[in-house]
């Protein structure tokens, strides 16, 4: 790979922040070196690449670093034309993608976390909101799918909705089984379960998913550590 066009992503294979910006390169079909980093062991050039955060992942491409996962899917998006786009062309719609997005990270995404990172009657209260979240998530989405998601199906591309809507809830099985809590119920929410369900099985996510025993054996690691650091 010559020089002016290198890309290296640092990252680390458990994240999911991580999987996104994989997930986006190897749609648009963009070659690429990924560094596995140990957040234990932080290395030189992750602190000095993001040395605000000290967190994975980064992008760097032409020697310049790019942080934060849902801003680098937009630097992707704009620097490589060519292929799948991750956002749509039309303005508008651009918006409620970038919406949604957010929504998903910053409301859905967190609430999940704290649901498998607490007990008792702290993570009854993060059930129940995560659950009113994606409730929420359903509604908004029937606008943008009015015929459902049987699109997805016939399409290998992901769009940037897909891409967060999978690394924060696609393998929802997971802390699923971890916390002994159903998530994604195809009564109450079966468009996002139908939408989880066709991107599970699109060969990229399939390549890109780590299997399911390690997540739930890593999962519970942090759940224990977390529980402990609590009680302490």
């Amino acid at each position: 790979m010559e020089e002016e066009n290198k890309v290296t992503l640092h990252g680390l294979w458990i994240s999911p922040y991580s999987k996104r910006v994989e997930l986006a390169l190897k749609t648009k079909g963009i070659p690429f070196e990924f560094v596995e980093e140990d957040l234990m062991n932080k290395s030189p050039l992750l602190l000095k690449y993001n040395p605000v955060h000290k967190k994975v992942p980064v992008l760097v491409h032409n020697g310049k670093p790019i942080v934060e996962s849902l801003i680098i899917l937009e630097y992707i998006d704009e620097t490589w034309k060519t292929g799948p786009r991750l956002l749509p062309e039309d303005p508008y719609k651009r918006a409620r993608v970038r919406f949604w997005a957010s929504f998903v990270d910053q409301q859905v995404f967190e609430s999940l976390k704290l649901a498998f990172t607490s007990d008792g009657e702290v993570q009854e209260k993060a059930i129940k909101e995560l659950l009113e979240k994606l409730k929420t998530f359903e509604e908004g989405m029937k606008e943008f799918f009015p015929d459902g998601i049987a699109w997805i199906e016939r399409t290998k591309n992901l769009g940037l909705l897909d891409i967060v809507l999978y690394s924060g809830i696609g393998a929802h099985k997971v802390p699923e089984e971890v916390i002994g809590t159903k998530i994604i119920d195809p009564e109450k929410t079966p468009l996002i379960f139908s939408w989880v369900t066709a991107l599970n099985e699109l060969p990229l996510v399939k390549e890109l998913t780590p299997p399911h025993e390690k997540l739930v054996a890593v999962l519970q690691f942090f759940r224990n550590n977390a529980l402990k650091s609590g009680a302490a």
